[in-house]
């Protein structure tokens, strides 16, 4: 088994140790004795979807956003075709923000996003600032309980954006905010998803805390290339401790 990743923009978009993103797939994955290999593509610099299992783009801000449109807006139909094809695709904040129809700034100004998904942000007045606790939504805890002979049932992250992401009807959020502001501080919704892609404003990084969301990524980047072998069980004592550890802090 062998797993190549993607690092869109690594020099740009790395909010708040997003890079442990990467380092938490490799290790998970080299821990099963996975050879893994992690493309870091900046601006002009090529890419084959074709040869990626898992895509990352971390997050950033106004002022990277507005650099890397007209670059992404260049990989559009590939990455439109890929997204459509399965590719897994994890996109934090800013990442997250440009998957969407467009971000509204509060001085007027429209920064074009790449309209994969029927979301889109406004500019609030202001931060959200904090932990956030999530409950998966239901599909989605689903899978990833039968990563794991000790499943958990939520997320837990950092969050730090003055944008506010609105769900078309027809998209699911990644869950449902215990503690937090999540996507906009109103409807009690956090995150996204859509196929394979998972956008979602929790930083810190997301992986290290959240080793089941972690296994469900690699679990679906496998299942895209028609293995059939499954992930082999981590001893996650540790990792586990310290989620539920965090839940409790945060909600007490």
């Amino acid at each position: 088994m062998k797993l190549k990743i993607g690092h869109l923009y690594p020099d740009l978009l790395d909010l708040y140790g997003d890079r442990g993103n990467i380092l938490t797939l490799v290790q998970r994955s080299q821990w099963r004795g996975i050879e893994t290999g992690v493309q870091r593509v900046s601006i002009g610099d090529s890419l084959d979807l074709s040869k990626i299992d898992i895509l990352f783009i971390g997050g950033g801000s106004d002022r990277e956003q507005n650099i890397l449109v007209e670059d992404l807006m260049k990989r559009k139909r590939e990455l439109k075709a890929a997204i459509e094809d399965g590719l897994v695709v994890l996109a934090i904040c800013g990442g997250y923000q440009l998957l969407g129809q467009y971000y509204q700034m509060s001085g007027g100004k429209k920064i074009p996003g790449l309209g994969f998904l029927d979301l889109w942000t406004e500019a609030g007045s202001k931060r959200l600032i904090g932990n956030v606790v999530v409950k998966l939504e239901g599909r989605l805890y689903e899978q990833s309980a039968q990563l794991s002979s000790s499943p958990l049932e939520t997320l837990v992250g950092f969050e730090n954006h003055s944008g506010k992401t609105f769900l078309g009807k027809d998209l699911q959020p990644l869950g449902q905010v215990l503690h937090g502001n999540g996507n906009n501080s109103q409807d009690g919704t956090e995150g996204v998803r859509y196929k394979n892609v998972f956008g979602t404003y929790l930083h810190g990084p997301l992986l290290p805390k959240n080793p089941h969301f972690a296994d469900l990524l690699l679990s679906l980047a496998f299942e895209r290339t028609g293995t059939t072998k499954k992930l082999t069980a981590l001893d996650d004592q540790l990792e586990l401790l310290a989620h539920q550890t965090m839940v409790q802090r945060i909600m007490t």
